[in-house]
C-alpha cells in the first residue's frame, strides 16, 4: 500500500477514554444490514417453514 492512498485516521475525543476513527474511504452512512434486509424481504421464494421460524422464540426469552 502506498502512502498516497486515503486511509482512516484516529481522532482523539476530548473527555473520552476512547478514540474515534474517521470514515473509511468509499464508506456510506447506511448500515450493511439494511441492504441485506431489503434484498431478503424483496424475494418471494420462501420455504414451507419460513413463517413458523419467524414466529418461534428461543427458550431463554
Amino acid at each position: 500500500m502506498s502512502s498516497s492512498e486515503p486511509r482512516q485516521r484516529v481522532e482523539r475525543v476530548a473527555g473520552s477514554r476512547r478514540a474515534r476513527l474517521t470514515a473509511a474511504p468509499g464508506a456510506t452512512d447506511e448500515p450493511a444490514d439494511a441492504v441485506h434486509d431489503d434484498a431478503a424481504s424483496a424475494s418471494s421464494d420462501g420455504g414451507p417453514n419460513d413463517e413458523r421460524m419467524r414466529r418461534e422464540v428461543p427458550p431463554h426469552y
